[in-house]
């Protein structure tokens, strides 16, 4: 089974500043719920088509890698952009993407959306079915923390 998740947040910050926000890969454990990214290659900024990276999702030593790869990197004139990255892990398989998008009046909105390969057969896609709800609530509190710590500077 394959799922789709897309969330959004609108950012009281110019696009430039949240797209620097956004790919500082490391910051995203500030505000990616029981995450920790890392560059799988300390010498690699992971800036564009062909980066690595990696995030732990748990608690504590309890968890997974996520390994991914970026398969898309657009910049845009107004400061916004898009990125897009495959997970390859045993356990988080499928395509990654978000978007920061210019709307102005120094405003911007990021967008965040994965399309993933459901783990586990026929117990995956039941057990998905009933932990969505909690899943796009645990992203959305992400997402208003990325929100705080952003326009806050």
């Amino acid at each position: 089974m394959r799922a789709v998740i897309r969330r959004e947040v609108a950012l009281d910050v110019p696009a430039d500043v949240a797209w620097a926000y956004v790919t500082d890969w490391p910051r995203q454990g500030e505000w990616v719920p029981f995450t920790r990214v890392e560059h799988v290659d300390p010498a690699d900024p992971a800036a564009g088509v062909g980066g690595r990276l990696r995030a732990w999702s748990g608690l504590g030593p309890v968890g997974f890698w996520d390994p991914m790869t970026i398969t898309s990197w657009e910049r845009r004139a107004d400061g916004g952009g898009r990125c897009e990255v495959l997970h390859t892990g045993k356990v988080v398989r499928g395509e990654g993407e978000f978007e920061v998008v210019a709307e102005g009046d120094g405003r911007s909105r990021f967008l965040w959306a994965e399309l993933a390969v459901v783990p586990f057969g026929a117990v995956g896609a039941v057990a998905f079915r009933l932990l969505r709800p909690l899943l796009e609530r645990v992203i959305d509190g992400g997402l208003a923390t990325l929100k705080e710590r952003v326009e806050s500077g």
